[in-house]
């Protein structure tokens, strides 16, 4: 019989207020989430001051952590408003900090010692002394490189007393734990202070200098070459092998990811992590899972770095982008007295089409659309996205639930 395994953190992004609500909704632990300013996510939405202090009090009403991220490289010109912006997270109450500068952590240490600090994949931590370095520094957490494999996770999660993190799904950067340069040349965005304009997407092709309009291809397809596009992380298939490295905190990337995303992703990792805490001896990897993230739109998916030097770890050189089996039609909001759904429309959904709604618990469950009503109960043909409308269901749902068309 195998040892009782300890139980890790699922830890969710959350780029906007309706992000926060669907990471707890569908089971997260704790969220990472920021300001308008000072983290590496500047295009997700983020919050304003006062949502922040409504997020915090929200998630703590339902008994997640927040961890608010500041994990931008600091210049001089930003330090009285990084001050200031401390001054603000001390009446906040988040539950971390996530920083990378060691400029920013002098200041948190003197600013607001009472809450802990947790260091960014940014600092690209990649040794136990290092990270005995930063424990000695008041760092409670690290987020490792994402360049090591379990193997020294786990040597690194045995030997310190500190806590940590790693990337369990979502996108990579293809340049060393996400610190480029490549969109400050190419676009004059500082990926390194929150505005990347992710120029390792971009279409690339060869040319000689002394043929200037001929194009010669790299592993290319007819919308170019991706010859900096990595693939996209994925550990559903290795639950085990994570929890018994002792592995703090399971992160999800993509805090400017869809809620549709977030949903899936955050569900399936909740029902394998369960899951395996409660029966380690019989546990399997539930095919359901792999089929629920294959649907959720990505790249082709690999573990990254996890298992030594592959293939896994190549440029995704075609760019396939894949899943949208489903097609995300929107979020149930409430119940009305009369036993209909309020449902906000994202896309087109018309009667006589077959849905299925994502709820925490469960498998999706499938109906058919028999009548739409638009908010003054007049039965519509179909429902427009961004509207508001009326469906009677046969199953049973939760605010904030997920329907899809299959």
């Amino acid at each position: 019989m195998k040892k009782h395994p300890i139980k890790p953190e699922l830890l969710a992004p959350a780029g906007s207020f309706e992000k926060l609500e669907i990471a707890i909704h569908y089971g997260a632990d704790a969220v990472y989430l920021a300001g308008k300013n000072f983290s590496l996510r500047n295009f997700s939405g983020n919050f304003t001051d006062t949502e922040l202090v409504e997020a915090v009090r929200l998630a703590h009403h339902h008994g997640v952590k927040v961890y608010l991220a500041c994990n931008i490289y600091s210049r001089n010109h930003d330090q009285e408003a990084l001050k200031t912006f401390l001054e603000q997270t001390a009446r906040m109450g988040p539950d971390a900090i996530i920083l990378s500068d060691p400029g920013i952590l002098y200041l948190a240490r003197q600013m607001i010692p009472d809450i802990d600090i947790h260091l960014s994949t940014q600092a690209n931590t990649t040794n136990v002394n290092a990270v005995r370095f930063w424990h000695s520094q008041g760092v409670k957490r690290v987020n490792l490189a994402r360049e090591l494999s379990l193997t020294e996770i786990t040597d690194i999660a045995t030997r310190c007393a500190m806590e940590t993190e790693t990337f369990v799904h979502g996108a990579m950067c293809i340049s060393y734990s996400g610190r480029c340069l490549l969109s400050s040349a190419l676009s004059g965005r500082d990926s390194n202070r929150g505005l990347c304009s992710h120029p390792c997407r971009w279409q690339y092709a060869v040319v000689e200098n002394l043929r200037p309009n001929e194009y010669h291809s790299l592993m290319e397809d007819d919308r170019g070459s991706y010859i900096f596009n990595s693939k996209d992380l994925c550990m559903i298939e290795h639950i085990p092998e994570l929890i018994d490295a002792n592995i703090t905190s399971l992160k999800i990337e993509g805090r400017m990811k869809g809620i549709n995303y977030l949903a899936s992703v955050v569900k399936t990792y909740r029902n394998a992590i369960d899951d395996y805490i409660e029966a380690p001896d019989t546990y399997v990897t539930d095919p359901e899972w792999v089929a629920e993230l294959y649907q959720v739109f990505h790249r082709e998916y690999s573990t990254g770095f996890y298992f030594g030097p592959s293939d896994e770890q190549l440029p995704n050189y075609n760019n396939i982008h894949h899943g949208k089996i489903h097609s995300f039609i929107g979020k149930i909001i409430s119940r009305t007295d009369d036993h209909a759904y309020r449902v906000g429309i994202r896309n087109k959904l018309c009667v006589g089409d077959t849905i299925e709604v994502l709820s925490p618990l469960g498998h999706p469950a499938r109906t058919k659309i028999n009548a739409l009503l638009d908010m003054d109960h007049t039965p519509i043909p179909c429902a427009q996205p961004n509207t508001m409308v009326l469906i009677k269901l046969d199953i049973n749902c939760r605010p904030h639930d997920i329907i899809r068309k299959i």
